[in-house]
């Protein structure tokens, strides 16, 4: 018979170390085909709680959804520029993960992070960056520039993907053109809007299962995410990635505790279980993504160590940066730009 602890017990067993059960329920709701499986069938055994796990497509999409109401979710995922918003209108609980056990896992770079300073709300789940995936069977030039998808060589046109995500999207132009995140200079944001409404009519799509049609040679180049381009060459070995000279951006998702969860004592064991080096590297298996926990390196997968995609070259480590959040009013003006884009 299994061993049934109270919730105050399972807070306790998160905060002071040691194992427990709980039962009972975990609803997640995080980015598509990112979740691992046999991660949560662990959690799932080892706490005797059943997890049911939603995805999302963007941040957008989780913010929209979450502050709709009646959502049902314990636990969410947002980016890093995305954190402060949920934070400032209160849709995610002040969970203290850097007071749980395994919080002296968190690898120092990830602890004091502008977005959660000492990580009272969030834990690390997934970090990497945007840049650029070829099919070098097709083209043979620079790949290291986001002219692949704003000025393609003749090689791509008809042949390229580019991310549904707005932020990626924008920072890559803005900076392609020389400007700054965040800028609200409107002249220049018009040469932003222009460049992308040119460049779109020479992509194919704008979508997700990026992974897939590199497989099947659907696709010969796109801007996506560093983590889907090493899964791509696993499958097509012409697969290569390239980082923008021009300007990149990071991301780090983290996981969060949403303020109305049904399950928050849960949803804490949950945050404890991922900072576990073990349990990280699973998370980082399945999507090949880097995860922020010390110690993970030594259970991840043989073809994640020193991967190209993984390890930015010295020469290109300062073109990338992690995406502030910009004021309302620029946000604002980003989504005009974003909304003609998608027409």
């Amino acid at each position: 018979m299994k061993r049934i602890v109270t919730a105050l017990a399972a807070a306790m067993t998160v905060a002071l170390g040691g194992s427990a059960w709980a039962d009972g329920q975990l609803n997640l709701y995080n980015w598509g085909n990112y979740t691992n499986p046999e991660l949560i069938k662990k959690f799932e055994k080892e706490y005797n709680v059943k997890v049911t796990v939603t995805d999302y497509d963007s941040n957008d999409t989780a913010l929209a959804k979450v502050r709709a109401g009646g959502h049902g979710f314990d636990l969410v995922v947002p980016s890093a520029n995305y954190v402060q918003i949920w934070v400032k209108e209160g849709l995610i609980a002040e969970a203290r993960p850097d007071q749980m056990e395994n919080f002296k896992n968190v690898d120092e770079r990830w602890v004091n992070v502008p977005w959660d300073p000492g990580r009272h709300y969030t834990v690390p789940w997934q970090w990497g960056l945007t840049g650029i995936i070829v099919d070098t069977s097709l083209y043979k030039g620079d790949i290291n520039t986001s002219s692949i998808f704003l000025d393609p060589p003749k090689e791509l046109v008809g042949k390229i993907n580019v991310a549904p995500e707005m932020n990626d999207v924008l920072y890559a132009t803005i900076k392609y053109l020389g400007g700054d995140w965040c800028t609200d200079d409107r002249e220049f944001l018009k040469k932003v809007r222009d460049k992308l409404v040119e460049a779109k009519p020479k992509w194919i799509a704008m979508d997700y299962g990026t992974i897939e049609k590199f497989a099947s040679r659907d696709y010969g180049a796109a801007y996506y995410w560093n983590g889907a381009a090493l899964r791509a060459r696993e499958q097509n070995p012409n697969v290569k990635f390239g980082y923008p000279k021009e300007g990149f951006p990071f991301f780090m998702d983290s996981v969060a505790l949403l303020k109305d969860a049904k399950n928050p004592e849960n949803a804490k064991l949950f945050m404890n279980f991922i900072m576990d080096p073990q349990n990280a590297a699973l998370i980082s298996a399945f999507a090949k993504y880097a995860n922020g926990i010390k110690g993970s390196e030594q259970y991840m997968p043989e073809d994640m160590k020193g991967a190209p995609e993984l390890v930015v070259p010295e020469e290109f480590q300062k073109s990338g940066a992690f995406l502030e959040s910009c004021s309302p009013e620029v946000h604002d003006l980003y989504t005009r730009i974003w909304t003609d884009l998608l027409k």
